[in-house]
């Protein structure tokens, strides 16, 4: 029976509304041939939309000369077309930058299918459309049947003529709204000689090759089935969106029920002759019980008829459910199935009367549904069905169960009377009856309720131990006790048989969301196709092997046990699943003698991937459970790996973007700090070179001194820049000598004041300062970088220390000034690179922002570091402290 359940709303479908919510609608104006009005009639609808009090604004529209088209686009506003340039000349083309700019509610765009000048952004109308959408604006385009690329062909065969410009499917599929635009071959023709269409000699030609009346008819039928077709494929769309049951008979749509016997192909192809003569989509579902052990020769023929119905055009489903009846219509109301078709073995009475059949049942339970039945012919194995119905005999072990549990109520029975008189101990037998009911199914528990009923009988009812019954209510109540026992056992046997289903589905659930929560932490690529192939294996319990496509090639990502090759064929089927993206190699319809059944990995962009699973040793495939299961396990490694792709690629993309945000900085910084000193040595070598003699001996001093100081500063700032590249790149190359650092102080203090310093700078060390183990030149850099920071935003009459001290395991180099000090916000990122106070605290933004980033850089590749602490006192001033390790002279 149907399951009471409310209808639930397809989560797919969900997914698809929620997709287009903040896109723009498309409407596409379809027609079957030119001239059979599609531009006129997008026209007068946004003339009617206009008057209607929307915002519709003309992108392009092509009017061909025609005076009526051109009279409905003046009422319109238009935008200007690009001129763009081709082949010399300029081409006037559909503006996307203008139209989104505009921004209005509804756009016109005419001829979908229309292929762009080539230095255009995108090579097609449609993709010009596609991104009109993506912002919001609803646009309503015109398209003719035949530029559709799934009829490419079938129109070539029709007219022989090859249309060069299409479009494929999915723009079409994209379509909020599609309106048949159509005109009889007779009047399209009249259209046609009266100029309407084509100018004359171009009509006359049309008329020979493309314009025949059983070539306009042809493609007639094939719009009004491609627009049959989508109005269908809306119709479910809607229903499975809105959680509303079928069948709404709109259009036909056929289910065929297949079983495991051998009149399954015969029912797949007696579906498909009725599909063809309703032209209906059809389905092919196989319903198994949980637990179900069908042999290797049913399961062949189930999964053989099932791969017919799909090669043959159906929609096929293989569903594991205890009430068959009821996950078939539930289905089949699902998908608005109008007709079920179901065959049925010629009848045993043994057969009915354990249980009615399948097509019994669903005539019925289908309310508004027709059930087509069809009987099996001779020779068909027709006994499978009430066999197949049958429950599991159960294990050995549960008979012996049984037999133990009445011997015990036996003898209970038996100690109880001894005791006192009991009028009836059936219950006792029936507690002997529930045990292997609920232990081992029910087959043990009937044989334990026959057993019952003979021991009751000839153990408790007079006269005793014999079978014979004196008295008539004994007997009545003898039988009403074995009925009761019979029922009872059955259903607690059924309750234990669901509770087990109910138990394997749990954990086939839990396994499934351990193995999604388990992918789902996984941040790369090869850690996922890792974890999947031992994964898939661990729950399946087969070899597994997870394929991805490496420089366009194929090959093995992943595999446990570890195998790091296919043999030939195996990788054949490989790639047949990953550019098919259908399943391949054992039990399939494509090189089914290949040892390993394949199934794409398909993401969102395509196919990523193949998981492979060997075929057992002794040819047995997958049963419907568990092949469900590894469906699941498939569909979820795709959505791992397709994350995990995504996530490096957008990674790999951030670094991207910083790197370009940094070289943009870099190059800012370059031309800025660049700017100043080279307009200072051009100006004073300018100078010189044109006064000459001219000029005091003092001013060209003061001019070769400028030239020099700027030189040096420039050099400088080569310098750092070099240092951060080999900083970066790891090959910083670092000479080590045992150092003074006092004379090093001295050098950084008189380059300071050689460049201009205005501040106090003092240098003071301890007595007994030991030697440096270090690169001197790479220390002078560093401490020159800090003292240079010190001098530009401290203040031209701050004071500057720099100072030396030592412990056991350090050395520190530190420089304090009494300046204003450093922003509390900018404290943190004052090593980064590219940092810099603002410019009324400084020199008007002198320094490229990289010399405190260099410093620390030296002081790590040293083995040391530096930090920095600021207000030092009274809230003003900054030090500097560069740490370096303390090493000692060998003696």
């Amino acid at each position: 029976m149907a399951s009471p359940t409310p209808p639930r709303a397809s989560p797919d479908a969900l997914l698809a509304l929620a997709e287009r919510e903040g896109r723009g609608k498309l409407r596409v104006f379809l027609g079957a041939a030119p001239g059979v009005g599609k531009t006129f009639a997008m026209l007068q609808a946004a003339r009617a939309a206009t008057e209607g009090g929307e915002e519709v604004v003309v992108g392009i529209v092509e009017t061909h000369g025609r005076r009526e088209t051109e009279a409905l686009v003046r009422r319109l506003e238009v935008l200007p077309r690009a001129q763009i340039p081709y082949r010399g000349r300029l081409v006037p083309e559909f503006d996307v930058d203008a139209a989104l700019a505009r921004r209005p509610r509804l756009l016109l765009v005419d001829e979908y299918a229309h292929s762009n000048v080539p230095s255009s952004r995108h090579p097609k109308r449609w993709q010009d459309v596609r991104e009109l959408l993506d912002a919001g604006i609803d646009v309503w385009t015109t398209l003719n049947v035949q530029h559709l690329e799934s009829l490419n062909d079938v129109v070539q065969k029709i007219s022989g003529v090859r249309v060069r410009e299409t479009v494929p499917d999915s723009a079409l599929e994209e379509a909020d709204d599609i309106v048949l635009v159509d005109l009889p071959p007779d009047e399209l023709l009249k259209r046609l000689a009266d100029g309407k269409i084509y100018v004359e000699d171009t009509a006359a030609r049309a008329v020979q090759n493309f314009f025949k009346p059983s070539n306009l008819t042809a493609l007639r039928e094939l719009a009004l089935r491609r627009v049959a077709a989508r109005v269908d494929s809306d119709l479910v769309e809607r229903m499975q969106g809105g959680a509303i049951e079928g069948p709404w008979a709109a259009g036909e749509r056929i289910l065929v029920c297949v079983g495991a016997d051998a009149a399954a192909a015969r029912l797949v192809r007696h579906a498909k002759r009725l599909a063809d003569l309703m032209d209906a989509s059809w389905f092919a579902v196989a319903v198994e019980r949980p637990g179900s052990d069908l042999d290797p020769a049913a399961r062949a023929r189930r999964d053989a008829a099932l791969r017919l119905a799909e090669s043959l055009g159906a929609e096929t489903r293989a569903l594991v459910a205890t009430d068959r009846v009821g996950e078939i219509l539930r289905v089949a109301r699902f998908e608005n199935v109008t007709q079920i078709v179901v065959g049925r073995a010629r009848p045993k009475l043994f057969a009915r009367l354990f249980r009615p059949s399948l097509p019994e049942e669903l005539v019925r339970s289908a309310d508004g549904i027709a059930v087509h039945v069809v009987t099996s012919e001779r020779g068909e194995d027709a006994r499978r069905g009430w066999r197949d119905r049958l429950p599991d005999p159960g294990p050995l072990r549960g008979y012996l169960e049984a037999t133990v549990g009445v011997a015990l109520a036996v003898g209970v029975g038996h100690g109880l009377t001894q005791v006192v008189a009991l009028p009836n101990i059936s219950m006792l037998f029936l507690t002997a009856v529930l045990v292997p009911a609920v232990r081992s199914g029910v087959w043990p528990a009937i044989y334990a309720s026959a057993l019952s009923f003979l021991t009751y009988n000839f153990f408790f009812i007079d006269p005793l131990y014999t079978f014979t019954i004196a008295r008539p209510h004994e007997l009545l109540a003898l039988a009403i006790f074995l009925l009761i026992a019979v029922v009872t056992s059955a259903v607690a046997g059924r309750a234990r048989e669901q509770a087990r289903a109910a138990i394997k589905r749990v954990r086939a659930t839990r396994r499934l969301y351990e193995f999604t929560r388990k992918l789902s932490s996984l941040p790369a690529a090869d850690a996922v196709a890792e974890a999947a192939a031992a994964e898939i294996q661990a729950i399946v319990g087969r070899s597994a092997v997870l394929l991805r496509e490496q420089a366009g090639e194929l090959g093995v990502a992943a595999a446990w046990p570890p195998e790091d090759r296919l043999d030939t064929a195996s990788m054949m089927a490989a790639r047949w699943a990953f550019e098919h993206k259908e399943a391949a190699g054992a039990d399939t319809g494509t090189l089914p003698n290949v040892p390993w059944l394949f199934l794409p990995l398909v993401a969102g962009r395509g196919p990523i991937g193949v998981v492979g699973i060997e075929d057992a040793p002794d040819g047995v495939h997958l049963d419907a459970e568990r092949r469900s299961l590894l469906d699941s396990l498939v569909e979820q490694t795709a959505v791992a790996l397709d994350r995990a792709t995504l996530a490096g690629e957008i990674e790999a993309t951030r670094m991207a973007a910083e790197t370009e945000r940094i070289r943009n900085i870099l190059l800012a910084s370059i031309s800025h700090d660049f700017r100043t000193p080279l307009a200072s040595v051009l100006g004073a070598a300018t100078s010189l070179t044109e006064l000459g003699d001219r000029l005091a001996p003092a001013e060209r001093a003061d001019l070769l001194v400028s030239i020099r100081e700027e030189a040096e500063h420039l050099d400088g700032m080569v310098r750092n820049l070099l240092a951060m590249t080999r900083l970066e790149a790891g090959a910083l190359e670092i000479r080590m000598d045992w150092t003074d650092l006092g004379e090093i102080l001295e050098r950084v203090a008189a380059a300071a004041r050689r460049r201009g310093a205005t501040q106090a700078i003092t240098v003071t060390t301890t007595p007994d300062l030991p030697l440096a183990f270090a690169d001197p030149i790479l220390l002078d850099q560093a401490l020159g970088n800090i003292v240079g920071n010190a001098v530009r935003y401290a203040g031209p009459s701050a004071r500057i220390a720099l100072s030396a001290s030592a412990d056991d395991r350090n050395l520190s180099l530190a420089v304090d000034d009494d300046g204003p000090g450093i922003d509390p916000a900018l404290l943190p990122h004052v090593f980064e690179k590219f940092i810099r106070a603002s410019a009324e605290r400084g020199d008007g933004g002198e320094g490229s922002g990289l010399g405190l980033a260099i410093a620390k850089g030296i002081a790590e590749a040293h083995g040391g570091s530096v930090h920095v602490e600021s207000p030092v006192t009274n809230g003003r001033g900054t030090r500097f402290t560069l740490v370096l390790p303390r090493r000692r002279i060998a003696p």
